[in-house]
């Protein structure tokens, strides 16, 4: 008789780029965690302030080699097969402590955010949501070769969007929210699955990795 094993569930790292208390960028990264949690796959909920490091420095780096908070974020992405980041957004653009943990983890070989499927979130008082901010954090994540997510979810107003019981209080976002992650999640678990879908779009250059790879000069 055949037996059949269920695959391991989905570890998904959901980062809240804040840790100021009462952050509302890691209020909405515990929604996302609970969503993460109800649709079957496993969250690791962690803040950005758990991994303390210092300002990037390629001196340093030849000196001292990686901080301890660096590697230690490291790890936490290879553990997971999807990535999650609710990041607030600063000056219209990306917060200068997610900018750096991104550029020091970079500098890790094999490369961990290459192939990473990754959804962006973000909470902000303005009426945009911290989109602006999401769109510059994009960039780097995307030449790194992250999938990161089409779809991006941004909570405007967020400092009267949340309920005593930490949810939202409009019953469209919270759908809305939770049908952005389930479906994130349902690519997630194709690309972890099935290996038809893992050639695709690279441009980071400093990795040396042998998987496949379409060039843009291909097309």
């Amino acid at each position: 008789m055949n037996v059949t094993t269920a695959p391991d569930p989905l570890r998904v790292l959901v980062l809240a780029g804040s840790s100021r208390e009462g952050s509302v960028n890691a209020r909405l990264a515990a929604l996302v965690a609970g969503q993460v949690e109800r649709s079957g796959a496993v969250a690791d909920l962690a803040r950005i302030g758990d991994f303390v490091m210092p300002t990037y420095d390629g001196d340093a780096e030849q000196a001292d080699g990686q901080p301890a908070g660096s590697a230690a974020l490291r790890e936490r992405l290879l553990a997971a097969q999807a990535l999650v980041i609710a990041s607030p957004e600063y000056n219209a653009s990306v917060p200068g402590v997610v900018k750096n943990a991104v550029d020091w983890v970079s500098r890790f070989r094999p490369q961990p955010f290459k192939d990473k499927q990754t959804l962006l979130v973000s909470a902000s008082p303005s009426m945009v949501g911290g989109n602006r901010g999401l769109w510059a954090l994009r960039v780097p994540l995307e030449h790194l070769g992250a999938r990161v997510y089409p779809d991006m979810f941004s909570l405007a107003a967020a400092h009267s969007a949340f309920g005593e019981d930490g949810e939202l209080t409009d019953p469209g976002l919270r759908e809305r929210l939770a049908d952005t992650v389930d479906s994130f999640l349902a690519l997630a678990e194709a690309d972890t699955r099935y290996l038809c879908l893992q050639r695709r779009w690279y441009e980071f250059l400093g990795d040396e990795s042998n998987a496949p790879v379409t060039q843009r000069a291909e097309g």
